[in-house]
């Protein structure tokens, strides 16, 4: 009798499952024929448990495997625009099964120009597991264009609707109907809406915050692309000329940039700065954790008169002071932060740390030109439009929205002293850096590069962090880090303008060990 009582519950249970998968792949089909203004449902399709994401660039892991998910695909206002280019924002949302959702929705930020709708998973910065794994409904969108070569093609801003959607309109549009589509299927709105996002993500994030206040309950912004024109300014001529200045001549009297500095010369560099700055924050482990504050000046490895070993030529020094302080125009005013002096600087995979530049940049060969004029490159290199610029969130922060900011302190393509620039100047317009604190953080990331990579610790939860402030108000005072180029080792990435400290004893490898001080 017993095993009959058994073999029964077990029938119900598999029949209770079945059942309730059956009535999620109907409520799936159903979202193909919603009715929902200005939107067309192109697809809408139950996914089955193990699904896995193809890496999307070279280096970069898979995604997955996935749970059971409804995936939903759609075009918002889909028109015909300049030149008989077909336009409209397409979109994707990922909804886990009725049993299986925790109630929130996580919208994923893009990344360079847009045009592609990446499968919402959601896993960046979400830890070890991505969002839609955790139950979270998730959703991506193209910004408002089909990308027609590669990641970088901004031919779409032709089209001024295509350029608005780009700039700040799609990822609002996007998430209302993700909200309705989410309150159909589950027949209940979501509890809480969250947007993660780095670099351009980063950028939308901002803009989000300031001109949509009311949108989403928390958002993470990272590396973000706050100012590209004159970030690429910085990258693509100010710094190259600066080295051009310094650097050797082909036979035709054009400076060759890549043999700017020897091999032997970036080791003696990073050999001082590491010296002076790697274990001040108690351990020598390869990372700066405190670079703001080490105040390193290059000018202390330059040669001295009949000096030839440990040292760089005083004119290469001065060709990389000028670089990393940034872009000054004829008047003395900063126009573009400088860099940081970070273990990552000289790193050659990825995007190159900016001790390590070759011929070729992020979009072909760098200038061979040794003067520069600033302020006729930095007339024209804003775009108020696309800018994420204003500081005035009241209305989000007292709505309850958490911001949380995190920036590689080896970023070569966008300066983290923008972004932390950036924060800085969020008190003045919000009652003080001691109220923004409230609902707004900032992590700088030892040795990454732009949003990953570098020698560091690039792996991290920000989403499990945000998610504690906005719904349980525990305010994050740091977040443990891991990463593949220091295996087994984790640190706290602790909120601006703390810095991890080793408390003296314990495990080096292990974050337990360290204070936020």
């Amino acid at each position: 009798m017993k095993y009959l009582e058994i073999g029964i519950l077990l029938f119900a249970t598999c029949s209770m499952a079945a059942r309730a998968q059956s009535e999620s792949s109907h409520r799936c089909a159903d979202l193909k024929s919603a009715a929902l203004a200005g939107v067309e449902i192109t697809n809408s399709e139950p996914v089955p448990a193990a699904k896995t994401i193809a890496p999307a660039y070279p280096g970069a892991s898979a995604i997955g495997p996935l749970p059971a998910h409804c995936r939903v695909d759609g075009m918002i206002n889909r028109r015909k625009g300049v030149d008989g280019v077909q336009y409209g924002i397409g979109f994707s949302v990922a909804l886990p099964e009725p049993g299986a959702w925790n109630g929130d929705f996580m919208m994923q930020g893009g990344g360079g120009g847009n045009g592609v709708v990446a499968y919402p998973a959601g896993a960046s910065y979400t830890g070890n597991q991505p969002a839609l794994s955790r139950g979270f409904a998730v959703a991506s969108t193209d910004s408002g264009h089909k990308a027609k070569d590669g990641g970088f093609d901004f031919t779409f801003m032709r089209d001024q609707q295509a350029y608005l959607d780009f700039a700040y309109m799609a990822n609002a549009e996007v998430a209302g109907v993700a909200k309705q589509i989410i309150d159909r299927y589950y027949a209940k709105p979501a509890a809480y809406s969250y947007f993660v996002g780095c670099s351009t993500g980063g950028r939308e994030g901002m803009i989000l915050s300031q001109r949509y206040p009311t949108v989403f309950n928390g958002i993470v912004s990272g590396d973000p692309a706050m100012r590209t024109g004159l970030s690429n300014l910085a990258i693509a001529q100010w710094i190259p000329v600066a080295y051009n200045q310094a650097s050797p001549k082909d036979a035709s009297g054009k400076p060759e940039m890549d043999k700017f500095l020897t091999e032997t010369d970036r080791k003696v560099f990073m050999d001082g700065l590491m010296k002076q700055c790697d274990a001040r924050d108690g351990v020598a482990d390869g990372m700066i954790f405190d670079p703001i504050g080490c105040d390193f000046d290059p000018a202390a490895i330059a040669c001295k008169s009949g000096q030839a070993d440990t040292c760089i030529a005083p004119d290469k020094i001065a060709a990389i002071k000028k670089a990393f302080a940034g872009p000054r125009n004829a008047y003395g005013t900063q126009v573009y932060p400088g860099f940081l002096y970070d273990a990552g600087i000289a790193s050659t995979r990825g995007i190159p740390g900016l001790l390590a530049l070759s011929k070729n940049g992020l979009f072909g060969p760098y200038t061979t030109a040794t003067e520069l004029d600033v302020d006729a490159a930095a007339l024209h290199a804003s775009d108020p439009l696309v800018e994420p610029a204003s500081t005035n969130l009241s209305t989000f922060s007292q709505s309850g929205g958490k911001l949380i900011f995190f920036h590689g302190d080896n970023d070569p393509w966008f300066s983290p002293l923008d972004t932390l620039g950036y924060y800085k100047s969020l008190g003045a317009m919000n009652g003080g850096a001691d109220k923004v604190a409230e609902w707004s953080r900032i992590f700088l990331v030892p040795g990454m590069g732009h949003c990953g990579g570098g020698p560091s610790l690039d792996r991290f939860d920000m989403l499990s962090a945000l998610v504690g402030w906005v719904e349980r108000g525990a305010a994050p005072e740091s977040v443990v880090a891991t990463g593949a180029a220091f295996p087994g080792r984790s640190r706290p990435l602790c909120a601006y303008p703390k810095h991890a400290q080793y408390s003296g004893s314990g495990d080096t490898q292990d974050a337990r060990n360290f204070q936020c001080r």
